[in-house]
C-alpha cells in the first residue's frame, strides 16, 4: 500500500527546491537552520524539497547524515509540501539503499541520478536506474545531467525507463539544450512531467510548457523564483522577461563549478543560510569572492517589486 506522503505523477509540478546542506563552524549538519529553511521555503510558495542533491552537497554527506538530514526535512515540512530524496552514489547498491532510507523517512519521491565516477554503457546505465526504481513504490524523476556527470539519458532510454517502471514520473533536464525539453513532450506527451534542472533556461521551459523547475537560487530568492516560473507558464512575457533578466546574472552561478559556494553566499548575503561549505569545496575568497559579491550586491540593491495578479 502507498504511503500517504507518496507523490503521484500530477504532484510534479512547480517549484522544486534543490535545497542546500547547512554545516556548523564543527563540519556538522545544521539541523535547526535545516528545519527553519524548509518552512521558510515552503511559506515562501516552493512546490517541494528535493534533498541530498549536488547542491545538497550530498556526495560529501556519511550515509548516517543522509538519514538524518530527509527525517528533518520530512518533519520540517509537516505535510505541506513532498520532501524528495536525491539518490546518487558509487555504486548501486547504495543506491538501492538510500531509495529504501527514503521510503522509510517519509518521502514522497525520489530524484534518481547515474552512477558517479563509473560512466557505464546504455545497458548498464539501464541497469542502474532499474534497480533503484524496483527497489521502492516511490514516485520518481529521472535526474539527466551530462554536463556535471557525464552520462547522457538519452530520449530512448527515458521512454525505455517509463515504459519498463510505473513509478517513473518525472525528468529533470539539466541539457542546458531546451530543445530535449520539447522533444520529450512531442514523444510522451503528458507522460511524464518535464523539469527544468538549471536555473538559466528556467523561463525557456516555462514557456515551452515544462511542468516545473528544480531551482538552485531559489533557496535564497524564492518569492522571486516562484513567480519567474508562474509569469512563463502563463505565457506573460512581458513581465517574465524584466523579472529574468534582473535575475540571470544570479542564476547563472548555478552552472558554473563552484555553484554550491556562489548559492550559499547569496544565502548569506540575504540572511538565509552561511557560506560554509564541506571539503572539498572552500570558501571563496579574493578576487574570486569579490566579483561575486558585486553581482550579487548589484541584483540585490534592484531587487524588483513583484506583480502579483494572474
Amino acid at each position: 500500500m502507498e504511503g500517504e506522503n507518496w507523490m503521484k505523477r500530477s504532484d510534479w509540478s512547480g517549484v522544486l527546491v534543490a535545497i542546500t546542506t547547512p554545516f556548523t563552524a564543527e563540519d556538522r549538519v545544521d539541523e535547526a537552520f535545516l528545519a527553519k529553511h524548509v518552512g521558510w521555503l515552503i511559506d515562501h510558495g516552493c512546490r517541494g524539497i528535493v534533498a541530498l542533491g549536488s547542491l545538497g552537497e550530498g556526495a560529501t554527506l556519511e550515509t548516517a547524515e543522509k538519514g538524518r538530514i530527509l527525517d528533518i526535512c520530512v518533519a520540517s515540512a509537516a505535510g505541506r509540501a513532498p520532501v524528495i530524496a536525491g539518490v546518487s552514489g558509487l555504486g548501486s547498491g547504495e543506491c538501492v539503499d538510500l531509495a529504501r532510507t527514503a521510503e522509510r523517512s517519509g518521502c514522497g519521491g525520489l530524484m534518481v541520478l547515474p552512477p558517479y565516477v563509473y560512466l557505464g554503457d546504455a545497458r548498464e546505465t539501464l541497469a542502474h536506474f532499474s534497480a533503484v526504481l524496483d527497489a521502492t513504490g516511490l514516485s520518481c524523476m529521472l535526474y539527466n545531467n551530462p554536463i556535471a556527470y557525464g552520462t547522457d539519458l538519452s530520449g530512448a532510454a527515458i521512454e525505455t525507463l517509463a515504459a519498463r517502471h510505473a513509478n517513473v514520473h518525472a525528468v529533470k533536464d539539466s541539457t542546458g539544450d531546451v530543445r530535449r525539453v520539447t522533444a520529450l513532450r512531442a514523444e510522451m506527451g503528458d507522460r511524464l512531467a518535464l523539469f527544468a534542472g538549471l536555473d538559466d533556461m528556467a523561463l525557456e521551459c516555462a514557456l515551452m510548457g515544462a511542468d516545473g523547475w528544480v531551482a538552485g537560487l531559489v533557496n535564497a530568492l524564492p518569492e522571486e523564483s516562484v513567480r519567474l516560473f508562474e509569469l512563463g507558464r502563463a505565457a506573460r512575457i512581458a513581465d517574465a522577461r524584466r523579472l529574468y533578466d534582473w535575475f540571470l546574472p544570479l542564476l547563472r552561478f548555478d552552472t558554473v563549478p563552484k555553484f554550491v559556494q556562489l548559492i550559499k553566499l547569496v544565502q548569506s548575503e540575504v540572511g538565509m543560510g552561511s557560506e560554509r561549505v564541506r571539503a572539498p569545496r572552500h570558501l571563496l575568497v579574493g578576487e574570486e569572492r569579490e566579483a561575486a559579491l558585486h553581482v550579487i550586491e548589484d541584483r540585490l540593491s534592484q531587487l524588483p517589486a513583484l506583480a502579483k495578479s494572474a
